[in-house]
């Protein structure tokens, strides 16, 4: 099957959404499938991108051209209104442009690894399926309830009785009221401290804490979220004004241009420091920077105190939901934001929650029937919290959760026995069946999923024929256990979505070579977070809500392994021998005493 991989796309998370797009390019399984990168620019074309653009660092780096970035970083936008010559021409330099009509023709499924407004709320989804090409992730319904976390709020607190302290406010109110009373408004409704949100936003954009007492602290996060920048003539001042306009720019820490200053649409960075320039040589008045896609209205939230998780749930084969298991997050941070994320190793991930079985069977049980209730299908990461006095707290589903190769729900299906080649396989899959679910295309839906199921099936059996190579990795102290791992990973996640061999993962450990001890390791080990999670789970020791998932969710596993999810065995070297020819050994970055593959 030809999988057209669309990533990029004209949201705030689009740097996100490309990391995603390489995840998929290389892990999918290129014995079923043949990934084909399409681009999305910021303006919304379709773009096969020239193969050794996908691994870029950022799409800054490629696109717009070198040529046409200048001084500063930018974005498309950022040149304004092109001709349709000149788009053409930057295209032309990275690849391909296609409509949407040439899609059924280029590809037979797309894998949607973009996130944001336009791209996982609907807008993308309903292309698709007007042009008959299946796609995927959830449907219509369930990708425009997951985009919107206001409509959100309400449909959970319908599912599974959501007790937690919710309000909105729309611009209009907010520009309209005075900004004491309505701060007064919002503590009566909410409490303080609390947490602003912009509604349409992920990846933790948009995101900020009011803790304190007061209302300049409460305008400037309600503006935040609205992505309005005010510029005082002292902060303009307190700045090196090249810098400035470039992290105005940047969509991780800036709002993004274009924007709206006096009414005037403003397009570059440097074009932005003429204008503000301009305005303080004749004004003391703030500046006020007004994202070209900013929001209507925010989102507030009473600040949670307890342990903050993220359970996905997916489907068997045959549509029923089973929830993974969860991940709490573990942050030394505030408010777990964009920084946060994907900035900072302030944060670790645990699975499941640190806390009683009972109350991780109740966050499974509430993320189910909320992915049951508002029709998601197919995959959805719900994020929560559990409060001291026991107590779940549903927010913010994500119908196209990150795709890193060490994302949340990756963690979490490799403890089903699923490594991130399988969980795009499963992700396309599945996708597949839930397009039935429409009554448009059945019949040619259908003819692709048999085919489909019978290659999966075909390739399980070939598994036997792949070369079995070990993937030694660890070492006798934290230090060499930790940097081998890292390497590690990512050998084994190519050798798993490659057609000719098999990962077996084998972790060394021990005082020294006189001392050593291996372990032949399952696939959910190589999806811990850090080597100390491996170590500490040796003894092959597996928590019970783990072991009662495994059982609910053994459908998926066969059908994707053909296996059950393996468990830790401790091996000598002739066993190693016996499982993996000798010229099939593959040591990260450790010194052991055997020959190696490389």
């Amino acid at each position: 099957m030809k999988i057209g991989i669309f990533f990029g796309g004209p949201a705030r998370e689009r740097e996100i959404s490309f990391a995603g797009g390489k995840t998929a390019m290389e892990n999918i399984d290129k014995t079923l499938f043949e990934p084909i990168p399409v681009f999305v620019d910021g303006l919304g074309n379709f773009i096969v991108l020239k193969p050794e653009l996908v691994y870029s660092a950022s799409i800054r780096d490629f696109y717009p051209p070198k040529s046409y970035q200048g001084d500063y970083s930018i974005y498309v936008e950022s040149l304004g209104e092109l001709s349709e010559g000149e788009l053409n021409k930057i295209i032309t330099e990275v690849g391909e442009r296609i409509s949407p009509e040439q899609f059924s023709k280029k590809f037979d499924f797309v894998f949607i690894a973009m996130h944001g407004p336009a791209c996982e709320d609907g807008s993308i989804q309903g292309l698709l399926e007007w042009y008959g090409v299946p796609y995927s992730g959830p449907s219509l319904m369930g990708s425009s309830i997951g985009i919107d976390k206001i409509a959100q709020n309400d449909l959970i607190r319908l599912a599974v009785g959501l007790d937690k302290k919710t309000t909105s406010i729309s611009r209009e109110y907010f520009e309209s009221k005075d900004a004491t009373e309505l701060f007064e408004e919002v503590k009566a409704s909410v409490g303080l401290p609390f947490v602003v949100k912009a509604p349409h936003q992920g990846s933790s954009i948009g995101v900020a804490f009011v803790k304190k007492d007061s209302v300049d602290d409460f305008v400037k996060a309600v503006k935040q979220c609205f992505f309005i920048r005010e510029v005082s003539l002292e902060e303009w001042n307190s700045v090196e004004h090249q810098e400035f306009v470039q992290r105005m720019a940047n969509l991780d820490e800036g709002i993004g241009l274009p924007v709206s200053m006096n009414g005037e649409v403003v397009y570059h960075p440097a074009e932005l420091l003429i204008k503000i320039t301009s305005h303080f040589e004749t004004s003391q008045e703030n500046v006020a920077l007004i994202s070209m896609n900013s929001e209507d209205a925010v989102l507030i939230e009473g600040f949670v105190k307890g342990q903050e998780f993220s359970c996905g749930v997916i489907q068997n084969p045959d549509c029923e939901s089973v929830a993974l298991p969860p991940t709490e997050i573990v942050a030394n941070v505030e408010v777990f934001d964009f920084k946060a994320k994907y900035q900072s190793s302030a944060t670790r991930k645990k699975i499941p929650i640190r806390t009683s079985l009972e109350n991780n069977q109740q966050v499974q049980a509430d993320v189910k029937k909320a992915f049951d209730s508002l029709k998601f299908g197919v995959c959805t990461r719900i994020d929560g919290f559990v409060t001291p006095e026991g107590k779940v707290l549903l927010h913010d589903p994500n119908t196209i959760p990150g795709m890193s190769p060490t994302s949340i729900i990756f963690k979490q299906m490799a403890e089903i026995g699923l490594n991130v080649t399988d969980s795009i396989t499963y992700f396309i899959r599945q996708s597949i069946r839930e397009r039935m679910r429409t009554g448009k295309n059945t019949f040619k839906f259908q003819q692709l999923l048999t085919k489909l199921d019978a290659a999966i099936a075909n390739r399980i059996e070939d598994l036997d024929d792949c070369q079995k190579v070990a993937v030694i990795f660890g070492g006798f102290s934290a230090e060499e256990q930790e940097e081998s791992f890292v390497k590690a990973r990512k050998v084994y996640s190519k050798l798993a979505a490659s057609t000719e061999f098999y990962p077996v993962p084998v972790f060394v450990t021990g005082e020294n070579h006189l001392n050593e001890e291996l372990y032949l390791l399952p696939t959910n080990f190589m999806f811990k977070e850090f080597a100390e999670d491996i170590v500490a789970v040796l003894d092959g020791s597996i928590h019970p809500l783990i072991a009662e998932t495994r059982i609910k969710a053994e459908k998926i596993t066969l059908h994707y392994t053909g296996k059950k999810v393996g468990t830790v065995e401790k091996i000598t070297r002739e066993k190693l021998t016996e499982m993996a020819d000798l010229s099939s050994i593959c040591t990260v970055d450790f010194s052991i005493d055997l020959p190696v593959y490389l």
